[in-house]
């Protein structure tokens, strides 16, 4: 990607090479995307209009090898959003934004990384994993009775997403034990399958 202007490097002693200052800013962009809120890829395309085009950036001429560390801190913020979003523990705190999210957060993880051919297959397998374990807590709690569930998507987003991980209906927990807590689980009218 072509800026608009000049990248001043080496004009005066003062400056670094232009290397040293290009590679020292798309740093701290892929460190500002890697800590933006939840939809990453936003935060990536206002990096690039702001490393290429904002008159008030640096008006960078950048290339696919300059992309690279921006395109890792996405597909890391997209799965550290997507793990909180299948830990347990995270159920009751403020951060936690459900099944549904993550869902729909994972398929933006896979669109992206499809575009680019980023290679996430050990993402993949941390989230299936997660989301079984995540299952089993959630049937185990709500079926004791110790809470009410979290669970704020329908059967079908939830099986839809388990098989885009890879899982099968053989991976998940039985499905008539997800189907005997189906009042529980969908309790919300809005929820519909």
């Amino acid at each position: 990607m072509h800026g608009k202007g000049p990248w001043p490097g080496r004009d005066s002693e003062l400056n670094p090479p232009v290397t040293d200052n290009k590679k020292n800013i798309l740093s701290e962009e892929a460190f500002l995307i890697l800590h933006s809120g939840e939809i990453p890829e936003v935060a990536y395309h206002g990096s690039i209009h702001y490393l290429t085009e904002d008159p008030e950036g640096p008006l960078l001429n950048i290339g696919p090898q300059d992309l690279i560390s921006l395109e890792k801190a996405v597909v890391q913020r997209y799965r550290a959003i997507i793990l909180r979003d299948v830990t347990s523990e995270n159920r009751d705190r403020s951060i936690y934004r459900g099944l549904k999210r993550c869902a729909a957060n994972w398929k933006r993880l896979v669109s992206f990384s499809d575009k680019r051919s980023t290679d996430i297959s050990s993402i993949r397998k941390e989230v299936t994993d997660a989301l079984k374990d995540f299952l089993r807590q959630e049937i185990m709690d709500v079926s004791s009775g110790k809470r009410k569930t979290c669970i704020n998507c329908t059967y079908s987003v939830l099986t839809e997403f388990a098989y885009s991980l890879g899982l099968s209906r053989d991976d998940l927990p039985a499905k008539e034990r997800i189907e005997g807590l189906r009042e529980l689980f969908f309790c919300n009218s809005e929820i519909e399958d």
